[in-house]
């Protein structure tokens, strides 16, 4: 038997077996259906105050081979922020807090990732809030890739993440003289994204 068709038939059947062994960066879209951003603020010490933004879009380019994301952006409306109280929600989008006439996105933007187990690693990007950047580093769990069991029956991964971040350092410093509202803000993402065509 000829050894170059031993040789293409072997890599054929391998790819067929394990089609991500040879994997490469790919796009994935936020599924906007199935994302969560909570964030949580101390009030005067009591208690914390908890919100989440309703509005998201975003993507990314990974290769599942390598563990490696290249780029990616997640981008929230701003003027989506819901906290289940309606004059708190006003008084957020107002100029002491998020300014929402004047700044309608906040966006992240992927810098660069670290993978620190299996399917852990650390993303910094450059968050952008109320027109000022600054680099943030957040935590990233894999919890699955697989494809769809049901609906669009796509390629999907499921992801959780976390950070903290001090919200004085993008200028808002409403509340912080006082100690009426907290400076430090919990930020916790779960999500799925698709993987694009």
């Amino acid at each position: 038997m000829n050894a170059d068709f031993i040789k293409t038939s072997a890599a054929a059947l391998l790819m067929a077996a394990s089609p991500t062994l040879f994997a490469a960066p790919a796009t994935f879209e936020v599924d906007d259906e199935h994302f969560s951003m909570a964030f949580e603020v101390m009030h005067i010490g009591y208690a914390p105050v908890m919100g989440i933004f309703k509005e998201v879009e975003g993507e990314f380019v990974y290769d599942e081979d390598t563990g490696e994301l290249s780029s990616g952006q997640l981008l929230f409306k701003a003027n989506s922020v819901f906290t289940n109280h309606d004059k708190r929600d006003d008084h957020l989008r107002n100029k002491d807090f998020l300014d929402t006439r004047r700044h309608k996105d906040i966006t992240f933007d992927v810098t660069g990732f670290e993978r620190t187990g299996d399917n852990t690693g650390v993303v910094t990007g450059d968050l952008t809030l109320l027109g000022q950047t600054n680099p943030v580093d957040v935590d990233v769990t894999l919890n699955k890739a697989d494809v769809y069991p049901f609906g669009h029956e796509k390629h999907t991964l499921g992801i959780s993440a976390s950070a903290v971040i001090k919200r004085s350092d993008w200028g808002m410093t409403y509340g912080l003289d006082q100690n009426m509202v907290g400076d430090e803000v919990t930020l916790r993402f779960g999500f799925e994204a698709i993987l694009k065509p």
